[in-house]
């Protein structure tokens, strides 16, 4: 009885084995290989795209940090294929449309959403 179990696990082991190794030998011209080369390829495009849309943050909050009137310490910048998303508070309302304006005049800005406020001070006034 425990030389038929023994073998038995020893066939499944071995079936498992071979199953893991054909799964992961696939090449292109089968339908199953193609299938694991677009998945193979599909990591690599997505850091691509998070790569320009960092490199677009950059931009845009080096355009705004070259404003001196503007205080951008409280401003964030969201970067995605191009349109961008401002949040976070400014000393006053003049520098709501000026951050605005600052961050369309970037190239490669297609859209801009303006979703900063006027920050209020402590006093209640």
């Amino acid at each position: 009885m425990k030389k038929t179990t023994v073998a038995g696990l020893a066939i499944a082991t071995l079936v498992a084995a071979a199953s893991m190794s054909a799964w992961a030998q696939g090449d292109a011209s089968t339908p199953g290989g193609a299938q694991a080369a677009s998945a193979t390829a599909a990591p690599t495009a997505v850091p691509t795209e998070r790569q320009a849309n960092r490199a677009m943050r950059r931009k845009v909050y080096a355009a705004i940090g070259k404003d001196k009137s503007i205080d951008a310490g409280n401003i964030s910048v969201r970067a995605k294929g191009g349109a961008i998303t401002l949040n976070g508070t400014v000393s006053d309302t003049a520098q709501i449309a000026r951050v605005e304006e600052i961050a369309k005049g970037v190239p490669g800005v297609t859209s801009v959403t303006n979703k900063l406020t006027v920050k209020k001070s402590f006093g209640g006034m």
